[in-house]
């Protein structure tokens, strides 16, 4: 430290040594100062470690000694009572079991405290310390009774529906009983109905021929009065066949667009093709269907008597 102050001394102006030498040397003593702690720190930790060490070696004396205390004692031992390896080992393995025992009966009296305890949760008791008093109206007596009257019933209904199917399909008539358990009607009834039946399908199939034939006959006077063979193609088109047409093929399509074909609409086709005059005064112009098929069975016609 002197000598790094004599070089100061040395560089520094007399300007300027007074405050670089002052602040120097606070800077010397504050480490000389951290030098002396930490040499004192280091002092008591090796005072400490010479105290621990010196417990140590007491303590090893101390084993030692006891050590051989216990060599002797188990060397008299051996003199008195003589024991060979084999009974040793013998000894060891008993050891070995009666410990592997004392785990298991641990483990099974664990497992018993782990089930008592449930069953005391759930309701359970010992008989020979608690006794229990039950109530002559005991809801779950009474609901046990109810469950077994179902039980009852529901079986002799089944056996009953057994007995009632194996008639069925023998064929033969059912028993009356089973009839009145099973809520059947009568052989009596049953022929009833099958007349019933066999009555309403005839007059069924009678209003079907009516109702044809009543189709047919309005179908031809349609035909007689207006000219027009109408047919329905799909559902709401309406396909109209002139008697006066000169093809077979000849024919006008209407679809319905309103409600019930409150308004019909003319669809193309290669015969509506043949007449745009007719088309575009009676339907475009004018609005009528009914004018426009008038027109158009004159003009067949017309041409039907000039031919």
């Amino acid at each position: 430290m002197r000598a790094i102050l004599g070089s100061y001394d040395s560089e520094l102006t007399p300007a300027e040594y007074s405050p670089q030498l002052t602040r120097r040397m606070r800077e010397a003593e504050d480490m000389v100062q951290k030098v002396h702690a930490h040499s004192s720190e280091m002092e008591a930790q090796l005072s400490q470690a010479l105290e621990e060490l010196g417990g140590q070696k007491q303590r090893a004396d101390m084993l030692e000694v006891e050590v051989k205390m216990l060599q002797c004692q188990t060397s008299a031992s051996e003199q008195g009572f003589p024991v060979s390896r084999e009974e040793v080992s013998s000894l060891r393995l008993k050891i070995e079991e009666l410990e592997g025992e004392r785990s298991r009966l641990e483990e099974e009296k664990k497992t018993l405290e782990a089930q008592l305890e449930r069953l005391t949760l759930q309701g359970g008791y010992d008989q020979s310390k608690t006794k229990v008093l039950h109530m002559s109206m005991n809801p779950a007596s009474a609901a046990k009774q109810r469950l077994r009257e179902d039980q009852a019933r529901l079986q002799e209904e089944c056996e009953r529906l057994r007995e009632l199917v194996r008639a069925l399909e023998r064929g033969g008539p059912v028993p009356a009983d089973l009839e009145a358990a099973a809520g059947l009607p009568s052989s009596k009834e049953v022929a009833e109905l099958k007349k019933q039946v066999e009555s309403a399908e005839l007059r069924n199939q009678r209003l079907k021929e009516v109702f044809h034939t009543k189709i047919q006959e309005f179908r031809k006077v349609c035909y007689t009065l207006t000219g027009y063979q109408i047919d329905v193609t799909t559902e709401s088109q309406y396909r109209l066949t002139s008697m006066y047409a000169e093809h077979k093929a000849d024919c006008l399509i209407f679809k319905a667009t309103g409600p019930s074909g409150a308004k019909m609409q003319l669809l193309e086709t290669a015969f509506s093709r043949t007449v745009p005059e007719l088309i575009e005064l009676h339907l475009l112009r004018q609005d009528s269907i009914p004018a426009f098929l008038s027109a158009l069975t004159l003009d067949l016609f017309s041409r039907q008597t000039v031919a």
